[in-house]
């Protein structure tokens, strides 16, 4: 058997023209010497120094030269300092960081908030990519675009510019990052905040449940994972949350769109091989893990896993897996459970639904085809998904011939 499924002529790439501004830090007798260097350099000079270090940097950032200030007030707040050797002071404490120079990859997709001004049968959606750049440090980046009644896919164009957003109470784990609303999607960028997450927000699986926006994912120090959640209702404020109970480990959590009997419901991997179902009162808290589905055919030998959130289609829901087979050959598959008992599988694919392609295989990690989450548009299946951990494209198949191929 197998599924015709259709590439659209449709791609992105990892930019590494893509930079934010980070503080620099250093131990504190270099950061002294940085200081006293600065203070010692002739005042006849700096205004000249000033204006060539903003004409190489200006047109990269919004607002650069207020963030140097505001960067040299954090160092050395002294007001007797000339505005010239102040901006200067804050600049050599910051620097670029290209958020994407490693890889582009783990889209997931959901429907925008605003879906004004649209012709019939189109779709206004919003897209997350993980973006890797030095020290494989991973960050979450937004972009947006349309389906049109045919489910072809137009982005939006992207200004190529990146800004944090404002951090309120960061302590632990739980805090929140707001954006002013005049920042495009494109430019917010959700970048670690916390220990937990220094090496890493990975692989955000966003979905829209109950009236608001999940984005479920793993926070990476470099050593230890820890799954947490990311509540939006606009995509400008963002709450992170640790979720709590025993079933609240390892990767590739995937929240149900919306309850079933009055409980959430929420699918992840216990054990790095297989995948679970948990249901729960509350958002927030997941216990008792039950076995879902395991591993059966040789492309998936190894692990399987979701490949985002379910979809809700007449027949059950239906849910894209991740399978890893000999030689970390990764392919996207799918199965179907029961829509009032997401416990109960109804079916499987027997094939892989995308299998990395000549021209996909090569790239940051090799042979790897994945989606952080799919979207029904119409008739149509439509999948956003990496190929090697270097770029996105999309595909889209007929729904129903899905469901068909289901054994």
């Amino acid at each position: 058997m197998t599924l015709e499924i259709e590439r659209l002529p449709v791609s992105l790439g990892a930019n590494p023209r893509r930079v934010l501004l980070k503080r620099y830090n250093t131990g504190e007798a270099q950061a002294q010497h940085i200081i006293d260097r600065v203070l010692a350099y002739p005042e006849e000079k700096l205004e000249a120094l000033l204006q060539e270090t903003l004409a190489l940097f200006a047109d990269r950032h919004e607002g650069v030269h207020e963030r140097m200030l505001a960067r040299a007030d954090e160092v050395k707040k002294d007001a007797s300092l000339s505005p010239a050797r102040r901006a200067l002071l804050g600049a050599s404490f910051l620097h670029e960081y290209s958020v994407e120079a490693a890889a582009l990859f783990n889209p997931s997709i959901v429907p925008h908030p605003d879906q004004s001004g649209l012709g019939e049968g189109s779709l206004r959606f919003i897209m997350s990519l993980r973006a890797v750049g030095e020290g494989h440090i991973s960050s979450v980046e937004f972009l947006s675009g349309v389906l049109d009644a045919g489910a072809n896919v137009k982005l939006d164009p992207m200004t190529g510019k990146l800004r944090l957003g404002e951090v309120h109470g960061e302590q632990g784990t739980n805090f929140e990052v707001t954006f002013a609303p005049e920042i495009p999607l494109d430019e917010r960028i959700l970048f670690p905040y916390t220990p937990s997450q220094s090496n890493g927000i990975e692989d955000v699986r966003f979905v829209q449940c109950e009236g608001k926006y999940y984005g479920t994912y793993t926070a990476y120090d470099g050593r230890n994972i820890l799954p947490q959640l990311i509540e939006t209702n606009d995509f400008l404020n963002f709450r992170f949350v640790t979720p709590g109970g025993n079933a609240v480990r390892n990767k590739g959590m995937a929240l149900f769109p919306r309850k079933i009997g009055g409980r959430y419901f929420m699918l992840g991997r216990q054990d790095a091989e297989k995948l679970y179902l948990m249901s729960s009162d509350d958002v927030h808290s997941w216990s008792d893990p039950k076995l879902l589905l395991e591993p059966v055919y040789p492309w998936e030998w190894i692990q399987i896993g979701n490949c985002g959130s379910p979809m809700e289609t007449e027949a059950g829901w239906l849910v894209l897996t991740h399978g890893v087979g000999p030689l970390r050959h990764y392919t996207i598959s799918a199965f179907l459970l029961d829509k009032d008992d997401p416990s109960k599988v109804l079916g499987r694919l027997p094939v892989p639904l995308i299998a990395p392609n000549a021209e996909e295989r090569e790239g940051y990690v090799p042979n790897v085809v994945y989606t952080c989450g799919a979207i029904l548009h119409g008739k149509y299946l439509v999948i956003p998904y990496a190929l090697s951990d270097s770029a996105i494209r999309f595909a889209r198949i007929p729904t129903a011939d899905v469901l068909a191929a289901m054994v």
